[in-house]
């Protein structure tokens, strides 16, 4: 089966500025990498040019005052806040992104496709009434609540990788247990939002399905996938979900602007292996790969080259994965620490889930 990727050349106009971090050309960019690298020749790919979403499934998600807010900024051209611009451009790439992760999340429920990757999506910062860290409705939680809805999926696991807390999407699900909302993510007290500590489980019913890795500055390849591994498979296999929806780009890379994480494109590489095989293993291969984060554009179509590669072509050589920098000699690893972090989430984990 195939691998279908979700793009469309307007994403580009998803631009928020002259000095922003987040410019529209990071998209044909990325394109043109997988042309390069043949990826997009590949007979395991299938290309879909999505449709905008409509203002239904914004309103799944979203109240329709906020909604109706945006789409008021967007037509005089005004900024949601002061790093989060808005206008009539911008919110018809966004449209058209969210509706690629609806169709690539649909293409992988209905089972037509292995796996599915979504360019520009991953919109993590948006909760349901406000935006923010350049993030304007949360696609995420838009596609949860379509599957639910037009397929019934009951269990849902959401797992964030991006080096930021996805904030938006904690929030939403922060009280369901339907919902388990896994996030890897640097120390909150050293980067926006400064949110996502190991004791913000969830509460309510959902008690101890929101589950937070913070990861020390210069944590290093190494120990970032130790954490990887002995937080995300177990909880999938406990939790069983019909899908698993993973978001991020390349700002935990070693060289981003915006994060201090210390991975290279080999790294993203085996982050999206691990997360297809785990899929494999307990939903029948269900996953769907949402990319739009990275604020360094030189490695940026390595990584976002390297997290596709990890589903289309899953056998390939990790050593064959090109990055843009060569590896620092003396690659941060912060091992040590990630254990510690890793053991002190296990104790409050224990309380809540068997696998621990």
């Amino acid at each position: 089966m195939k691998v279908c990727i979700t793009y469309h050349e307007k994403f580009s106009q998803y631009d928020l500025g002259v000095n922003h971090p987040f410019r529209g050309n990071r998209f044909p960019k990325a394109k043109k990498f997988f042309d390069e690298k043949k990826l997009s020749l590949s007979p395991k790919v299938l290309y879909v040019e999505p449709k905008p979403a409509t203002e239904k499934d914004l309103l799944r998600v979203h109240s329709k005052e906020f909604v109706n807010l945006i789409r008021h900024l967007a037509d005089l051209g005004r900024p949601y806040d002061l790093e989060t611009p808005v206008s009539k451009s911008i919110l018809e790439a966004l449209m058209l992104m969210i509706g690629g992760v609806i169709e690539a999340g649909t293409m992988v429920f209905k089972g037509k496709v292995a796996q599915a990757v979504a360019l520009g999506g991953g919109f993590h910062h948006a909760g349901r009434d406000y935006a923010g860290g350049f993030c304007i409705f949360n696609d995420i939680a838009i596609l949860v609540e379509y599957l639910r809805e037009r397929f019934s999926a009951k269990r849902i696991l959401i797992l964030d990788y991006d080096v930021h807390f996805g904030n938006g999407t904690s929030d939403i699900y922060y009280s369901d247990p339907n919902v388990l909302f896994i996030s890897l993510h640097q120390d909150p007290r050293t980067i926006y939002p400064g949110r996502g500590f190991i004791t913000e489980v969830g509460e309510g019913e959902g008690e101890g399905y929101n589950v937070n890795v913070p990861l020390p500055i210069r944590t290093g390849e190494k120990s970032y996938l130790f954490a990887l591994k002995e937080v995300f498979p177990p909880l999938a296999e406990e939790f069983k979900p019909e899908i698993i929806i993973a978001n991020g780009g390349s700002d935990a890379h070693f060289a981003d602007h915006l994060g201090s994480l210390g991975l290279t494109a080999k790294g993203f590489f085996e982050i999206s292996r691990i997360i297809r095989e785990t899929s494999i293993k307990i939903c029948n291969g269900r996953a769907a790969l949402l990319i739009a984060s990275g604020y360094n554009p030189l490695v940026l179509p390595y990584c976002w080259y390297a997290l596709a590669a990890g589903f289309v072509e899953p056998d390939k050589d990790v050593n064959e994965v090109e990055d843009y920098f060569p590896p620092p000699e003396d690659p941060w690893q912060n091992q040590r620490r990630v254990e510690e972090v890793v053991e002190d989430l296990k104790k409050i984990l224990r309380n809540y889930w068997k696998c621990f």
